[in-house]
């Protein structure tokens, strides 16, 4: 008994089918690709439209916080205003008192010279 050997044919017919086989298999293997590429690019936009919830939050919040500073800020500076305001009516009060002080000393101080220079003429007398 002899070995059948193949023919031309047949080797062509079997790469033929071994080629037919592989690109199959690349296809197959491209679907699935596919399909990951997709899922993938699906988690992107996903990943990515999060990212920008939590800038536009991280911002809002900052912009929040700033307006507080400077609202605190700004009544801080009232306050001091108000503060200095009060404080120097306070100052101009004493002012007043003390300079009303000052001038009934002195008008009791010239009342006792008169006196006593009206005693001394009359003694004088």
């Amino acid at each position: 008994m002899a070995l059948k050997e193949p023919g031309f044919a047949e080797r062509q017919q079997t790469a033929a089918k071994a080629k037919q086989a592989q690109m199959e298999k690349l296809r197959a293997m491209a679907l699935a690709n596919e399909a990951q590429s997709a899922e993938r690019q699906v988690a992107r936009v996903e990943t990515a439209k999060a990212l920008q919830i939590r800038t536009a939050e991280r911002k809002n919040a900052n912009r929040v916080a700033a307006e507080r500073k400077e609202a605190e800020r700004a009544a801080e500076k009232a306050r001091q205003a108000r503060a200095i305001t009060e404080e120097k009516a306070r100052k101009d009060a004493e002012r007043v008192a003390q300079a009303e002080a000052d001038a009934a000393l002195k008008k009791n101080q010239k009342a006792e010279r008169d006196s006593k220079y009206a005693a001394r003429k009359a003694r004088q007398k």
